[in-house]
């Protein structure tokens, strides 16, 4: 009789990130959302077609945006509807803070809210951005929303390979000079991304530049949805504050990002959308691909 050797994983690489002597330096303390803790529910079967989607987004200006394809091709109704607010706080707030942006050497930006805010400040107070500045982005979509306010081929932009912050280390963990980092945050900011740098004893400011409210959605969730899409662990949390009460009850759900899809979780959603995928890597592609399954198993 043969014995069944139990094998053990081997432990996970560490990554190894040069780091300042100094002590970090903590300006805000940014808090995660507040999100109520319940059992998924179970997934329900798709007994329906789906006809209605709500986009937690601001409608696209133009008419040419791929989710008015999606309309098109399957003949559903698009509703947009922003659940979270993003407000910039004043240039007086941000001198309260004492922080002085062109004594940190690179900037980590994890949303295009954190850019617009960022050079905005920089604008209003007069601040020139050196040219040496180095930009460490979450994803490359980010990265490129930078040709916006700098020319992108002179500047040093770095983002991670897969939209995660353990990819974003990874590059950091590549640039061999020590760095002191500027960290743009919200009330509901990527706290994982200050948990990391402190792991890894990263010199770091964080800044507060903007702050995100719940929009008051009411009237739009009081019609009745096949589905609903989140983009932010603060649209999820919006989600309820408007409606305490919620019940999925087999309502589809999608999430972008894995902070947002936590955050669902977590609140007990059950998911049937998750972007970005290898063979989706936006919201639009996801839903069609589900579709387009759905459609096949019909």
């Amino acid at each position: 009789m043969s014995k069944v050797v139990e094998k053990k994983a081997p432990k996970a690489n560490s990554v190894k990130i040069a780091v300042s002597e100094k002590s970090n330096k903590h300006v805000a303390k940014a808090t995660k959302p507040v999100l109520p803790k319940k059992k998924a529910e179970k997934a329900a079967p798709l007994a329906k077609p789906v006809k209605t989607v709500l986009i937690t987004q601001p409608r696209p200006e133009s008419d040419k945006s791929p989710y008015f394809q999606l309309e098109r091709k399957y003949n559903i109704i698009l509703d947009f509807c922003p659940f979270i607010l993003v407000e910039g706080i004043s240039s007086k707030d941000f001198r309260i803070q004492k922080v002085d942006i062109m004594d940190h050497s690179a900037i980590i930006f994890n949303s295009r809210n954190a850019i617009d805010h960022f050079f905005r400040i920089c604008e209003e107070l007069k601040i020139k951005v050196s040219p040496e500045m180095k930009y460490f982005c979450i994803t490359e979509s980010i990265a490129l929303y930078l040709q916006k306010f700098i020319v992108y081929r002179k500047r040093k932009i770095f983002y991670g390979s897969d939209g995660t912050v353990n990819s974003m280390l990874e590059v950091i963990a590549k640039h061999k000079s020590k760095e002191k980092y500027l960290v743009p945050v919200n009330d509901i900011c990527r706290i994982e991304i200050l948990e990391c740098l402190q792991k890894n004893k990263l010199e770091y400011t964080e800044v507060v530049l903007y702050k995100t409210v719940c929009n008051d959605v009411r009237s739009i969730l009081n019609k009745a949805h096949d589905m609903i899409v989140f983009f932010t662990p603060g649209g999820v949390k919006s989600l309820f504050e408007n409606q305490p009460k919620f019940s999925q009850n087999g309502t589809l759900l999608g999430a972008f990002g894995p902070i947002t899809t936590k955050a669902a979780e977590d609140a007990g959603l059950n998911l049937q959308i998750k972007a970005p995928m290898p063979n989706a890597p936006s919201m639009v592609s996801a839903i069609d691909l589900f579709l387009s399954q759905f459609i096949k198993k019909k």
